[in-house]
């Protein structure tokens, strides 16, 4: 067995604790083992003064960690599941994921106790094209704005930039100790949550059967299982963070799987919405079944539409 793991994550304090979450984990289970952790800095952590969407997709958050992971200066990394690519790169390997926490949405407001309490035209700050399509869809009255940084930073700018409502994860308020913050939680037939939110990844090198077995005791099987589907889903519809999807499945009785799915416009004003129920055996078919579906139904022609609009936004 090795004597010491280096584990790579990004140095925001929801990373650190998700990497300290991880490090806790593996030192209770093989208390002689020595656990090191190297911060790192992404490009999706240097750039805060643009939206997601015109910077780039899911790898802003992952590519640094990926390359140190196979230049061999860390073991492996800890990232939430809802940032990763929905390919894994040449060389590495999703090789746990953890028990799912809560994987809503917040509303996090000073002054509004639910999401149809908020007055008409009210301000309300994402960086998520997922959750504007969706809140608009729900409330097309609503002003939305992007909103970049980490938590404590976003929560910084709820009352600086004078916002109604901001939206954020529901797992990483919880997980930074800001669960009291959350003033409703929106309803999934409101808003479907990103892949695999609220549930961590760690990547290994491919090849690396050692540190694999490690790991193993922190894959959460019904959870994978779930993460397979959403991530077959991705996949097909060809998402990031620049796309305004949303899927989550869920176990369906002993051996059951029941995914849903969404793809909206910017503007809300076209959804599409679909689940099915089958085998979990069959995870990803389903994902890309589902994915096929919404497409046909006119998720295809909004894909196109959004990316003639990004790439006459990134030019």
């Amino acid at each position: 067995m090795k004597n010491t793991i280096v584990i790579g994550t990004r140095s925001s304090k929801l990373a650190l604790w998700q990497a300290d979450y991880v490090a806790g984990c593996l030192g209770e289970k093989y208390p002689g083992i020595t656990i090191e952790k190297k911060l790192m800095t992404t490009r999706g952590d240097k750039i805060l003064d643009a939206p997601l969407a015109k910077i780039g997709g899911k790898g802003l958050f992952t590519k640094e960690l990926e390359q140190a992971m196979l230049a061999g200066e860390i073991d492996l990394a800890v990232h939430s599941l809802k940032d990763m690519p929905a390919e894994v790169p040449k060389g590495l390997r999703l090789a746990a994921v953890t028990k799912r926490a809560d994987p809503g949405d917040a509303v996090v407001s000073p002054k509004y106790g639910r999401f149809s309490d908020l007055p008409e035209g009210a301000r309300v700050g994402t960086s998520s094209l997922r959750r504007k399509a969706q809140l608009l869809h729900a409330r097309p009255d609503l002003r939305i704005f992007d909103l970049r940084g980490n938590v404590n930073t976003r929560l910084r700018k709820l009352e600086e930039e004078h916002f109604d409502a901001i939206i954020l994860a529901v797992a990483g308020l919880k997980r930074l100790g800001f669960g009291e913050r959350i003033t409703e939680v929106l309803p999934r037939s409101v808003m479907l949550p990103a892949v695999g939110q609220g549930a961590l990844a760690i990547e290994t090198r491919a090849g690396d059967a050692e540190t694999q077995e490690l790991i193993g005791f922190l894959n959460d099987p019904g959870t994978a299982c779930c993460a397979r589907a959403e991530r077959a889903f991705l996949t097909r519809v060809e998402g990031g963070c620049q796309v305004p999807v949303g899927v989550y499945a869920t176990p369906a009785g002993d051996e059951g799987l029941q995914v849903e799915a969404v793809i909206a416009s910017l503007d809300g004003q076209r959804l599409y919405r679909d689940s099915l129920t089958g085998s979990r055996d069959e995870a990803e078919q389903h994902g890309t079944e589902i994915a096929e579906r919404l497409l046909a139904a006119g998720g295809l022609e909004i894909l196109h539409e959004l990316g003639l609009l990004l790439e006459r936004y990134t030019r």
